[in-house]
């Protein structure tokens, strides 16, 4: 047997993202219903290089989560279609990297293997499937927690992941109007080009972009720039900017007065958007509305006829990596794509 290796085109062209979507959507409902594998992240703190290793692993049983989603005996073929994976990223935060040595700040690197041999299937790029996999948890977010009608969708920070987020939420509601904020005028102007021809794109401020019907927040920043009163009284927030301890977009209010419903109730307290408020007294688990897994099966309500706003608090979780490189690796592998190589010896220890 041969691995694929998949580099980020490879990855880009091999991802379909309704089925990046549905695969993430699958993925948070075998998490809910006890189906994955998934051990805390673990960091390696490299602070003489300004930065840090983070290992991602997990596993996950889509077709138990189908025997166990109440299923009649007549469905049990259903069940039988479904899959299951295993996979783990590895992947690093080094701010300096493109300053002192011309290369991003974050890459990642997935090795996909066969849950039954753990032959290693894959060893793909896992930056670009990042983007993907957390554009496709923001649609998840967004179908279930987003007014039907939704038309207009702000984005604050115009950097790499705001394409992927327009691209997926798309996929869900009837996008109409994009309105970009980000001080950089050549971040906005591209994000124009790229998407001009599909949709209605306009620079706007914070404050224009937070009064859309649904509304991603992906900067870094670490002191709050979207403020209560300029949010739709019936906007649906994906936060997604923050991924470490101290990151923070969101006006706490927003998170009081919102339908609250994160992605894992360990990394959200401790690295994502509620972990600031969360740590100072100001949230609790009252203030918790439930994690996603938990309202893509039902256990929880999603959007309801009396929400106003609602948040998404998103940190990404390995399971979402798994989804989506099993996506790419099974399109890849159809269309004889990527660069088959022998990794693993064929003498049998």
């Amino acid at each position: 047997m041969q691995t694929l290796l998949l580099n980020s085109e490879d990855v880009d062209d091999n991802t379909r993202m309704s089925d990046v979507i549905a695969a993430v959507e699958d993925a948070f409902a075998a998490y809910a219903r006890g189906n994955a594998q998934m051990p805390a992240k673990s960091y390696i703190d490299l602070p003489q290089y300004n930065g840090d290793f983070r290992s991602m692993p997990a596993y996950l049983d889509v077709r138990a989560g189908a025997a166990l989603s109440g299923q009649s005996d007549s469905d049990e073929s259903d069940a039988a279609d479904g899959w299951d994976a295993a996979a783990v990223k590895w992947v690093n935060v080094h701010p300096d990297n493109p300053g002192d040595h011309d290369l991003p700040t974050v890459m990642g690197t997935v090795i996909y293997s066969d849950p039954e041999t753990a032959f290693p299937l894959a060893i793909m790029d896992g930056t670009e499937l990042t983007m993907k996999r957390t554009g496709a948890a923001a649609a998840v977010a967004t179908d279930h927690l987003a007014v039907e009608d939704a038309t207009s969708l702000g984005i604050v920070g115009a950097g790499v992941q705001s394409y992927t987020q327009l691209t997926a939420i798309s996929q869900v509601r009837p996008i109409e109007t994009v309105v970009v904020s980000d001080p950089d005028d050549d971040a906005v102007e591209a994000f124009r080009a790229e998407f001009g021809d599909e949709f209605d794109v306009r620079r706007g401020s914070i404050e224009e972009a937070a009064g859309c019907d649904v509304l991603s927040t992906v900067t870094p920043v670490r002191d709050p720039i979207v403020p209560r009163d300029a949010v739709g009284e019936h906007t649906h927030v994906n936060a997604i900017g923050a991924d470490a301890e101290g990151k923070h977009e969101l006006d706490d209010q927003i998170l009081l007065d919102a339908k609250l419903v994160i992605d894992d109730y360990d990394q959200c307290t401790h690295s994502g958007e509620i972990n600031v408020p969360w740590h100072e007294g100001i949230l609790d688990d009252g203030d918790i509305h439930g994690e996603l897994g938990d309202v893509v099966v039902g256990a929880t309500p999603g959007r309801t006829a009396e929400d106003g706003i609602t948040v998404f608090d998103s940190t990404g979780l390995a399971i979402q990596d798994v989804a989506a490189a099993r996506v790419v690796y099974e399109q890849a592998e159809a269309d004889g794509e990527g660069t088959p190589f022998s990794l693993v010896g064929t003498e049998v220890l």
